[in-house]
């Protein structure tokens, strides 16, 4: 939201436009451009089915009769993640097809924003306790039996939610409302007290919110993939359980590199524009089109992560299954049992007698 926002609005600060943020409007914004008419429909898309999804993802875990593994409940969270994105979607559709017009008063405007950046940050650190939890798991499996217990990653995730709420506090404090084309047009956008405060805020969220995280996880990801080579180079056979949880884990982490890595490298290519390390009209119209692109892209996963499971979780399909015969088995005994309570007493009498 922030970069596709960027690109239009230009870098709105302090309630006073200088004459470059300007011509980066006019530099940018094109008044035949599709994205305005295409993506609010793409949005509607992925967040339709990222609800539904992820909504049947946290019912499998969350109704299977066994308890989860410690994977599940990392998995579990990051559904609840990409639940909180994709159910904030369509507000930002809306305000895309509006051509940036908020109409939904500066309160959803804090709250769309900040649910966007809690997913953001809370999802790559999500991200980081799975790759540990795998790498622990492969290269490390007798150490890490006391520490990869259920009640640790549920304290590991209270964790990551609340890192992810104070990652995106910037967004409700600084987040506001203006109308700097002629009074027509309400834009929602991060406003600021001085170009040192964003500045200062851009550089430690990337650090910490992406840099440090993704260092770990490429770390975890190259050795679970070494010691799965490993193993079927000296024909080791690992557990299929566990097997099983890397392969959708692996699946996940791919993925998740995919669709956040180039969105996250633009944003800090943001923070270099901001610092003023180039100017150029024609790097503006180029980050304009790398933020429409992967910033969309990004979104994706949220709806992506609950095809994976299903595809490739083979531990998920037999939970769909079982979970399936449980709701099968009940609805079955439910209708035996009324069949039973309406039979005629002298029917139920003389089949006792029999």
């Amino acid at each position: 939201m922030d970069l596709v926002n960027k690109s239009f609005n230009g870098n709105i600060s302090s309630g006073n436009e200088d004459q470059n943020n300007t011509n980066q409007i006019k530099c940018l914004l094109l008044p035949d451009d599709l994205s305005f008419s295409v993506i609010p429909p793409y949005i509607m898309i992925i967040a339709i089915l990222g609800i539904l999804l992820n909504i049947f993802v946290l019912m499998v875990f969350c109704l299977h009769k066994k308890s989860c593994t410690t994977a599940e409940i990392y998995l579990s969270n990051m559904a609840a993640a990409d639940l909180l994105l994709v159910s904030f979607l369509p507000f930002y559709a809306f305000y895309v097809l509006k051509r940036f017009d908020w109409t939904f008063g500066l309160a959803m405007c804090k709250l769309v924003s900040m649910s966007i950046l809690m997913n953001t940050y809370s999802s790559i650190y999500f991200m980081v306790l799975i790759g540990i939890d795998r790498y622990l798991a492969l290269v490390h499996p007798l150490f890490s039996e006391g520490i990869r217990r259920p009640k640790f990653a549920k304290l590991g995730c209270v964790v990551v939610w609340i890192l992810g709420f104070l990652f995106s506090l910037p967004a409700l404090i600084h987040r506001d409302l203006t109308a700097p084309i002629n009074n027509t047009k309400s834009n929602c956008f991060m406003n600021f007290p001085s170009h040192n405060v964003q500045l200062t805020s851009d550089l430690s969220l990337s650090v910490l919110g992406f840099i440090i995280p993704i260092f770990i996880i490429s770390f975890c990801t190259i050795k679970i993939i070494k010691s799965l080579k490993n193993r079927i180079t000296e024909g080791v056979n690992a557990k299929k359980v566990d097997h099983k949880a890397t392969t959708l884990v692996l699946a996940v982490l791919l993925a998740f590199l995919i669709c956040w890595v180039p969105y996250h490298l633009v944003k800090i290519l943001y923070f270099l524009k901001d610092a003023k390390l180039f100017t150029s009209c024609s790097v503006f119209k180029l980050l304009h089109i790398c933020s429409q692109i992967f910033t969309y892209l990004a979104y994706f996963n949220s709806t992506l992560n609950p095809i994976l499971y299903v595809l490739v979780g083979k531990n998920f399909q037999k939970k769909v299954k079982e979970l399936f015969r449980q709701w099968d088995h009940k609805r079955t005994s439910t209708l035996s049992n009324t069949v039973s309570t309406k039979l005629p007493r002298s029917n139920r009498s003389s089949h006792n007698i029999v």
